[in-house]
């Protein structure tokens, strides 16, 4: 595999929390990150993932969550006493329950540049179903025969399973269901059909045995998955000292990012590895292009980690984390950059390119 590396296109956010509104009256942002993306008709679109949850009442936790209420999926909010000890800003436990503290949803954002962009006010895809009652998260964009195909994670109580949208035209939005069921997260589609079949890979989160990892699977049909193999995992321990193992950075968790994109080599994937104290970084492997259960070559260090104070501090600190990204088209003034979109510190939206030389001097952008 070339040698690749992500050089930052700008030292600031091209997007920050404080750049998109609340959905709902009473409610407010507490990030916009992670978001898909992809070209379409001359522009470049994000679905950027919106954690909203209620204005903050002193001593008191407001959960905003989807219940069924009359066999309709509706907006609730539960109120509970807060807790006296610290607890993750996240993720709580309440009367012997777990619940998120936010509601993610999918809001749009459009650019002719790729840097500069204009953000919707109504998100794209709020939760509807009840396999989406704690949110929907981390979309991943594949266009595939002719539409856009959205994966991304939809939280329950019963976990993350994975969902599927379908778009031709970014207005209206076809939910097709919940294609991976939970616990799973982190599906990535292939932009085209291997063998005669539909591809995609996936990560199946683990209990007492064994470590998160990256599998792949197949489907006749794109709905239906089987046939799911491991393909790779993190290759270091639950070591916090990268001196005594240089795989540390994955050894914690590990998942696909954007979908992979066919280079001469092979098929190119975007991963995310976190280690023990839950700093996330991005690498990158190559895939067989006609066998991607034939993994070639991997990164041995991460081609970015959280090194800039707005990558280090946020709702949720030290994370580089993508699952966008564009290759941009003959003809335009960018032909053939990859761009890599991706969230830092659960708080806003970097932009960095994938080169396989030495970074140049060249100026980044000014946002």
């Amino acid at each position: 595999m070339r040698s690749y590396q992500l050089r930052r296109l700008t030292n600031k956010p091209i997007l920050q929390t404080r750049d998109v509104k609340p959905t709902i009256d009473g409610f407010k942002v507490l990030g916009a990150f992670n978001p898909a993306a992809c070209l379409f008709n001359g522009e470049v679109i994000l679905l950027l993932r919106v954690a909203e949850a209620p204005t903050a009442e002193k001593g008191f936790i407001i959960i905003p969550l989807i219940e069924e209420k009359d066999g309709v999926p509706t907006l609730t909010l539960k109120r509970f006493t807060e807790p006296s000890e610290p607890y993750d800003p996240r993720v709580i436990t309440l009367n012997g329950k777990v619940y998120l503290t936010s509601l993610s949803h999918l809001r749009l954002a459009r650019s002719r540049d790729g840097v500069h962009f204009a953000i919707d006010d109504e998100p794209f895809l709020f939760p509807a179903r009840m396999d989406e009652s704690f949110g929907i998260e981390d979309a991943r964009i594949t266009f595939l025969e002719g539409k856009y195909w959205i994966t991304y994670t939809a939280v329950s109580e019963h976990g993350p399973g994975v969902g599927l949208a379908v778009t031709t035209d970014f207005k209206t939005v076809e939910r097709v269901g919940m294609i991976l069921p939970p616990p799973n997260k982190d599906v990535a589609l292939f932009p085209q059909k291997i063998n005669e079949k539909y591809m995609l890979l996936h990560r199946p989160m683990v209990s007492d045995i064994g470590k998160p990892s990256v599998w792949l699977a197949e489907s006749e049909d794109g709905i239906h998955w089987g046939n799911h193999r491991f393909l790779f995992g993190g290759r270091g321990q639950s070591s916090v000292d990268p001196a005594t193992d240089p795989f540390a950075w994955e050894g914690g968790k590990i998942g696909a990012g954007p979908e992979p994109i066919l280079t001469n080599e092979g098929w190119l994937v975007c991963y995310h590895g976190a280690d023990a104290t839950h700093a996330y970084s991005l690498a990158v492997a190559l895939l067989d292009k006609n066998d991607p259960s034939n993994v070639l070559d991997r990164s041995d260090t991460p081609l970015l980690t959280p090194e800039l104070s707005w990558e280090r501090e946020g709702f949720f600190p030290n994370v580089v984390f993508s699952n966008g990204w564009i290759q941009w088209p003959d003809g335009s003034d960018k032909a053939g950059q990859i761009w890599v979109y991706y969230g830092a510190a659960d708080s806003g939206v970097g932009l960095a390119e994938l080169v396989t030389e030495q970074p140049s001097n060249k100026e980044p952008y000014q946002v």
